[in-house]
Parts: structure tokens; sequence; C-alpha cells
């Protein structure tokens, strides 16, 4: 018996994108095989690295741990979604600027995972982003220049929310130099 596949409509980095689907793909797949979106990551198959997080509906998830249908509907934002050569989001800024890095495997998944952390808590201490990184695994670094990266992340856009006067959610932030079309 074939499976049938099923219609998926999402908004990618700010521009809706549909395709038949098999039901049982995962979202991390239909991004990377179907929309060629592959900044973010395969790291381990089975939800334990984080190198596959992106954010749906403004919260940060595994995107291996999803199917491609339970993202109908969905907002979507990847790494390639963040920001531009010529205007890096905060955290890609901060992560160049801090050396927040070595092979870069696991960076899309970590600064997605902490874009997510930002949201919920603007100004987090290095203990909270520590545990804020728990889901996500670099085997290169020792985590601190990720955590330095995190915390001038977090002060760029908070001087950005004072200077505009209002509180700026970090998931305002996602996506401003994201081409829309």
């Amino acid at each position: 018996m074939a499976i049938e596949n099923r219609k998926v409509t999402v908004t990618v980095n700010g521009q809706e994108r549909s395709a038949e689907v098999e039901p049982r793909k995962l979202l991390v797949h239909y991004l990377r095989d179907d929309l060629g979106l592959t900044g973010t990551h395969i790291g381990c198959d089975t939800s334990q690295c984080g190198a596959c997080t992106i954010m749906v509906n403004g919260a940060a998830v595994k995107s291996c741990t999803m199917l491609a249908v339970q993202a109908d509907e969905s907002e979507l934002i990847t790494v390639e979604g963040l920001g531009t050569i010529d205007h890096l989001h905060p955290m890609q800024q901060s992560f160049w600027e801090e050396h927040g890095l070595q092979c870069g495997y696991c960076t899309p998944g970590v600064m997605m995972a902490m874009i997510g952390l930002l949201q919920e808590n603007p100004n987090p201490s290095e203990e909270e982003i520590r545990e804020g990184m728990e889901g996500v695994i670099c085997r290169c670094t020792g985590y601190q220049f990720i955590v330095s990266a995190v915390q001038k992340a977090a002060k760029i856009m908070a001087e950005a929310a004072a200077k505009d006067g209002e509180a700026v959610a970090a998931s305002q932030l996602v996506g401003e130099g994201t081409h829309r079309g």
C-alpha cells in the first residue's frame, strides 16, 4: 500500500512555500531536501545534539523531532532567515566577534536555540545561558566563547530595544535581514 503525500504550506523566512510531502517526512529533511535550506544541520538523528534547531511559530524547536505535516500553516525561521551578509542578526554578529564557533557545524542550531532563550529571558546570567544550552552539543568548544557571544547579543538587543524606546522581543529581531518575497 502506497503512502499518500500531503500538501504542506509553511512560511519560511518570510516566504510562503508549499510542497507535497510524505506524512512521515521529518521537518529537518523537508527544509534541507525539499526547500534547499541546508543551514539546518542533522547531527545525531536522535534529537540529542540540537544542530537542527529552528524557530517554529516563535519557539525554538529541534526540527528532527517534528514531522513536516505538523508544521503545516506554521511560520518557520531557519538560520538563513536571521540576517544577510550586509546586515547580520545580533546573534550572528556576536558569534563572529566573540569567536563563538570553531568548526561551525553546531553553530546554526546553537544560535537558534539561544535566540529562543533570549525570547524567554532577555538578560540571562552565564549560568542561565549554560542551562539554556543543555539541549545543544558543541564538540569543539569549551562553550565559554559561545556564552560570551550570547551575552554580547543580549546586550546589543537590549540596546536596540532601549534605542527604539520599547521592549523588543528577540523574536522581533529574527528575520530582520531576510529578503521577503
